[in-house]
């Protein structure tokens, strides 16, 4: 790559002296010398006379290498202030909106518009050496006009339109759209009209001559466009009814998409969808996006459940953050910063993304030395005739060693020495043993009584041998034991009268008690009753008998629970019990009316008669399953691309800047595979490590939330930018070759080859070409109403205060700008073209038109460049 590079500047050097000697207004110098002028930090290299040509030669492959040295260091400080910006950008706040049965929720939202971020910050990031290079030429040569800045912004925008879009055309496949394709218009518009109206304020409005007002009116077209992006993003104002179909109703004006029916949009309107989903408003768009973004989270679980069945709800979500970090759209921060990692050898994102998940598991594990003792289980029912029972005791953590904890029973309901007896001791765990029991006498009678219930403590725990791990009593530490009685059938009901369930329980049991007695064999009806949940669609429909076998206290009801997997189900039906009849009585249908109508239960005693209790109907509510809205609310709150960008303290930042790292490939299965790092992967490394350890001593961006990374990464890309524009002039002329020219084509190449890299990968990894082909147009505008429009705006005004005028060569520069335009509308005109079906969309599609697209781009770029340089050099005639 080095040795054609060499090659390309040898033959331009030649190039240039060629078009110099065509050159009528350059100056005569003498053989052997240059003529250089001091730059801002830059001194001029001494001597410039009688110089032999293996010196001239020498000198600027000296400055090339330079150059392009430069350009790697301000490729990766630009990347530390995209990480910045993203973290920046990324910040959330919460916002309540209306679930749709009615209650209100909390959700987080990002405080930065998408659209706006990327046409401020974003664009700066990604164009700040640019923006800078033309600010500092102007104040290095005392509020005077340059070639340098304003070329190189011309000529970074006609290697963005042509040469970056040929590239994302031809690596794409298929073929992918542009989503938010009015925004996409918007910034269209803007950043041809922005050489438009540099060509009418340097030609038209007063040839030569910068007043403040075009300056002034110049940078405001930057809030402008962002402005009208943000409308047409949002939809607000007269976007909202361009190319849509609208009427009115009792809810006001009902807006359809393009292409759909009124009605249908009429019936969307605050409509439920069936996983449960609010249709939201067209005005709320925040909340619809958070619904956009929650819906594809259960989409990738729900596959994720599919291929991996038997992996644990820890796992799959893992799997799937990384899956939705891998398939999540990403920010233009995010490829440029992944396209320069993999050019130099770093840390690659999609690794540091595991590191962190891994230090989360690592994190969250606490206290393992950490030695519990509990009740397992903590509570207890049984029968009065049971005589003898055990409690279990549990020890949890290390086992190597000897450990004891005291015991007690305490009444309750139940008193010691008429319903049982009281037992106190110590239990020994001795070293391996997990479980104790502790075993207690119930007293039977034959008297009826109410159930009732005592309890069993722990107390002191302590280690029988000093310097051992931590012992701790956990929960539970009291058992709680219920005495049924067993002289009587016994009160059928249900424990509760509302019951919650996940709707991922599939085959849910219900319980139905027996209390106050459990003599003989009971047969209990039930049956289930619809409310809002429906038969066939959330539940279905059951009824039948469950039986009581003597002495049993519990039983349930078998109901089949239909997993949709939705994220805000809430819907109830009923189970009711009927009349329980002892199992001697089936066949007899002559029952005592008086005994039926007998409640109490000193009534129900005397009888021996089975009877309902109070609660002998329930409502089941089916509720989203919690364990897995638990996970996509995790998803939703963590899938964010600036844990993988940002940088959490210095140590790392060192840590990562001397570690050499390959990138991701994938396996014959399509999964990601770690490679061993390459020769060149170490080279580029060794190349980059100056920079890596030197921007290393930036602020981390978990600073101040970024800002004090964004500040000092853009004052040390200043820093590195005057020393480019300095190279690149010495560059020139020690090369005979004249700064605009330098600007469109090597100074345009060399700060545009990351974005050319982060494009391509956003190209293949993105579903729509919004961030490889929308960001493009973005930049293209802000670089002139930026970097133009601040340069110019500060050097009229400060020529102004002096009594003098902001003057500026029109003619090389507009008619680069004018050649420029021509192209672009070409260029534009292509991509809305290829938007028809038979093509597919601005990226990719069928071999032939991918081919013809990118030669026909690429053309374009070859035939600005060199018709500007024979301009420049007066071969043919300009304006």
């Amino acid at each position: 790559m080095e040795l054609y590079l060499l090659g390309a500047y040898t033959l331009y050097c030649q190039l240039g002296t060629v078009l110099s000697s065509h050159n009528s207004t350059t100056d005569h110098l003498e053989p052997g010398s240059i003529s250089c002028k001091p730059g801002l930090l830059l001194p001029v290299w001494e001597p410039t006379t009688n110089l032999a040509l293996g010196d001239i030669i020498a000198r600027g492959v000296v400055y090339f290498v330079l150059l392009v040295y430069m350009f790697v260091g301000v490729s990766i400080i630009a990347d530390k202030f995209m990480a910045a910006i993203e973290v920046i950008t990324s910040q959330e706040r919460t916002i309540t909106i209306k679930k749709p049965n009615a209650e209100p929720q909390v959700i987080s939202v990002r405080v930065w518009n998408e659209t706006v971020s990327n046409l401020t910050l974003m664009a700066l990031g990604s164009s700040a050496p640019e923006i800078l290079l033309s600010i500092i030429e102007v104040i290095a040569q005392d509020w005077h006009a340059g070639d340098l800045g304003p070329s190189t912004i011309v000529g970074s925008a006609a290697f963005n339109m042509f040469v970056i879009i040929a590239i994302c055309v031809w690596s794409v496949d298929d073929y992918k759209k542009i989503k938010h394709l009015r925004v996409f218009f918007v910034t269209m518009i803007w950043s041809v009209f922005a050489y438009i109206w540099l060509c009418f304020i340097l030609t038209w409005s007063s040839r030569g001559v910068i007043d403040i007002w075009e300056g002034t009116v110049t940078f405001l077209m930057f809030p402008a466009t962002v402005l009208t992006a943000y409308i047409a993003d949002r939809r607000l104002l007269i976007y909202k009814y361009l190319s849509k179909k609208y009427r009115m109703n009792k809810h006001g004006v009902i807006v359809g998409a393009e292409g759909e029916d009124v009605e249908l949009a009429t019936a969307k309107m605050n409509h439920v969808n069936d996983n449960g989903f609010k249709v939201f408003e067209e005005t709320d768009e925040e909340a619809k996006e958070f619904e956009e973004h929650r819906r594809e989270y259960i989409s990738v679980l729900r596959e994720i459940r599919k291929k991996n069945p038997s992996a644990s709800m820890a796992e799959i979500e893992v799997l799937a953050r990384n899956e939705i970090m891998n398939r999540g759209p990403k920010s233009r921060a995010f490829y440029r910063l992944q396209a320069t990692k993999k050019l130099t050898g770093g840390n690659i994102l999609s690794k540091r993304r595991v590191e962190r998940v891994e230090d989360e598991v690592k994190t969250s594990k606490k206290d393992e030395n950490l030695i519990k003792i509990f009740f397992n289980p903590g509570h207890y029912t049984v029968m009065e005739n049971v005589g003898q029972f055990a409690v279990t005791v549990t020890r949890e953590g290390d086992l190597s060693h000897s450990v004891c904890v005291d015991f007690k029973t305490e009444d309750g309901t139940a008193e010691a020495g008429s319903d049982y007896e009281a037992v106190e001791g110590t239990l020994i765990f001795r070293s391996g043993e997990a479980h104790k029991q502790v075993l207690i006498n119930v007293i039977d009678d034959d008297v009826f009584e109410e159930d009732e219930h005592f309890y069993v403590l722990l107390s002191n725990p302590s280690n029988m041998v000093k310097n051992l791990p931590k012992l701790q009593l956990s929960t539970p530490a009291v058992a709680t034991v219920m005495i049924l009685d067993d002289d009587h059938s016994g009160v059928f009901s249900f424990a509760d009268g509302q019951y919650e369930i996940a709707e991922s329980s599939g085959e849910y049991q219900l319980k139905v008690c027996r209390f106050s007695g459990a003599r003989g064999r009971v047969v209990l009806p039930y049956k289930t009753i619809e409310g809002t949940a429906r038969d066939g669609t959330e539940f279905e429909m059951t009824s039948g008998q469950i039986l009581f076998d003597d002495n049993e206290t519990s039983q349930y009801i078998p109901i089949h629970i239909i997993d949709n997997e939705s994220y805000e189900k809430d819907a109830t039906f009923y189970v009711e019990l009927g009349e329980p009849i002892r199992e001697e009585d089936l066949n007899n249908e002559a029952a005592d009316t008086e005994a039926q109508t007998l409640t109490s239960s000193d009534e129900i005693a005397l009888l021996g008669k089975p009877k309902l209790g109070e609660l002998y109907k329930c409502a089941v509510r089916i509720k989203e399953s919690k364990e897995f809205k638990n996970m996509v609310d995790k998803l939703i709150s963590k899938a964010n691309t600036s844990i993988m960008m940002g940088s959490g303290s210095w140590k790392e930042q060192f840590i990562e800047a001397i570690t050499v790292s390959a990138g991701d490939e994938e396996d014959d299965d399509g999964e990601e595979a770690d490679r061993v790092p390459s020769c060149s992967d170490y080279v580029m490394h060794f190349f980059t490590l100056f920079w890596k350890l030197l921007f290393a001593f930036v602020p981390p961006t978990d600073y101040m939330n970024g800002w004090l990374c964004f500040i000092t990464s853009i004052v040390v890309i200043g820093a590195i930018t005057a020393v480019i524009g300095d190279l690149a002039s010495h560059f020139g002329c020690t090369s005979g070759i004249k700064d605009s020219v330098t600007a469109i084509s090597f100074v345009a190449l060399g700060t545009s080859v990351p974005d050319t890299f982060a494009s391509k990968v956003a190209a293949q990894n993105d579903k729509y070409a919004d961030s490889s082909i929308g960001n493009v147009t973005g930049s293209n505008a802000v670089n002139v109403f930026l970097g133009i429009g601040i340069a110019w705006t500060l050097a009229a005004i400060v020529r102004w205060t002096r009594g003098e005028q902001f003057t500026i060569d029109p003619g090389s520069l507009t008619y680069s700008v004018t050649l420029f335009c021509i192209c672009a509308f070409i260029c534009c005109a292509v991509l809305l073209f290829r938007r028809r079906r038979r093509l597919g969309g601005e990226l990719g599609g069928p071999l032939r038109s991918r081919l013809a697209t990118t030669i026909l781009f690429v053309c374009l770029w070859f035939f600005y460049l060199i018709m500007s340089s024979l301009e420049a050099y007066q071969i043919i005639p300009g304006f």
